[in-house]
């Protein structure tokens, strides 16, 4: 049973990251303009030009300018909500960095991520291209709602953790206004190190304990990993202090899926609209939001829905070893509905802090773990 289980995971797996680039790559982009030799160059520089006056601090396209360094430190838990919780989506930690430093960086997964991207065609060659780079550590749990017994509870959704290392890269077409972000992640599946922190932070403050991280999916340690691409678009004719875009995103590995998603953010805005994008977290994965624009002094509001088409998930189905509470597909919802609100201070020194509250729809059909999940978190970050 385990292994035609497996066999249908596979093949659902490799379908539905063909259709999600199929779908991703068939997206029309704006046409081509007819321009060639000096007259294409004069044209990127004009564009280039047009972007600085709107963002006049970033000097984008100046190849002299420095390239702009950052890092980003975010914390997630159910706790920072309105009301008690510690269930479901229960914490997450992750350290993010931008910019030259990440690319050259010696640990990072550049070099596979640059092949796959390759492999896979996702290569933009135009003179209006700008190229950035992040790599991300971080970790994360799930626990279910009754966390004061150590029997598994089957009708509730499994203790579960990932610690993970991820490297991204971002393709934004400066004429067009479109992005192209790709990211790889390799980490591993149920290490005894997320709930042992969980159960130090719980004695610190006097908390439940939780006893059932022995029945956590993977328990032990597994590898996993996951590739992921999505296609950003500056939806133009908005007001200075208003920016609104789409993203399509395809993923294959232990989140499977194909989103939809629209975000806007809405203030005193001067860093670019690529720079920002929380419509690409996962749970805690790119939950920081690091950012490649230099230290402006700026503060918005954000928000945005995405619809998300889910094949695996294997913080609820498992992997390859046998887990003690594990769902097969059909016990899941197909279709999820995601929604974040939040709120940014940036200074002209460079720092920025944000809070986000973010949620969505139950992922289980029936059941104690039938519920919807909600989170906050809080992003500390830094621009170089």
């Amino acid at each position: 049973m385990n292994s035609l289980r497996h066999r249908s995971r596979f093949f659902v797996i490799k379908h539905l990251i063909a259709f999600g680039f199929l779908v991703i790559n068939s997206i029309p982009a704006f046409a081509e303009l007819p321009l060639q030799g000096n007259d294409e160059t004069e044209w990127i520089k004009v564009a280039a030009l047009v972007e600085e006056e709107k963002r006049p601090l970033l000097h984008l396209g100046h190849q002299t300018s420095k390239p702009a360094q950052s890092w980003a430190f975010a914390f997630d838990n159910d706790v920072l909500v309105p009301g008690s919780r510690d269930q479901d989506y229960t914490y997450g930690i992750n350290f993010t960095q931008t910019g030259s430093k990440a690319h050259a960086a010696s640990v990072s997964l550049n070099k596979p991520l640059l092949v796959l991207d390759e492999w896979l065609g996702n290569e933009r060659n135009s003179l209006s291209m700008q190229e950035t780079f992040s790599r991300e550590i971080g970790l994360f749990g799930f626990t279910p709602e009754d966390i004061s017994t150590s029997q598994a509870n089957p009708n509730d959704r499994p203790y579960a953790s990932l610690i993970y290392i991820s490297s991204s890269r971002e393709q934004i077409d400066l004429v067009d206004n479109v992005a192209w972000k790709s990211t790889l992640t390799l980490g591993a599946l149920g290490l005894n190190v997320v709930g042992e922190l969980q159960n130090v932070v719980h004695e610190v403050t006097s908390s439940e304990r939780p006893q059932g991280w022995d029945n956590q999916i993977s328990d032990g340690g597994e590898l996993t990993g996951r590739y992921v691409i999505a296609r950003q678009k500056y939806l133009e004719g908005f007001s200075d202090n208003l920016e609104v875009k789409s993203t399509i995103q395809a993923s294959a590995g232990y989140l499977t899926e194909a989103s939809w998603s629209l975000s806007f953010r809405k203030g005193r805005i001067h860093s670019p609209w690529s720079s920002f994008n929380p419509e690409l977290a996962s749970y805690g994965e790119k939950s920081s939001y690091s950012s490649n624009a230099k230290a402006v002094n700026e503060r918005y509001f954000w928000a945005g829905v995405a619809l998300k088409a889910r094949a695996y998930n294997a913080f609820l189905q498992g992997q390859f070893r046998d887990s003690a509470v594990t769902y097969d597909h059909d016990q899941l919802h197909p279709l999820l509905v995601e929604a974040w609100a939040g709120y940014t201070f940036a200074f002209k020194q460079g720092y920025r802090i944000s809070y986000v509250l973010r949620g969505h729809s139950s992922e289980i059909e029936e059941g104690a773990g039938d519920r919807n999940l909600l989170w906050g978190g809080i992003i500390v970050a830094r621009s170089l």
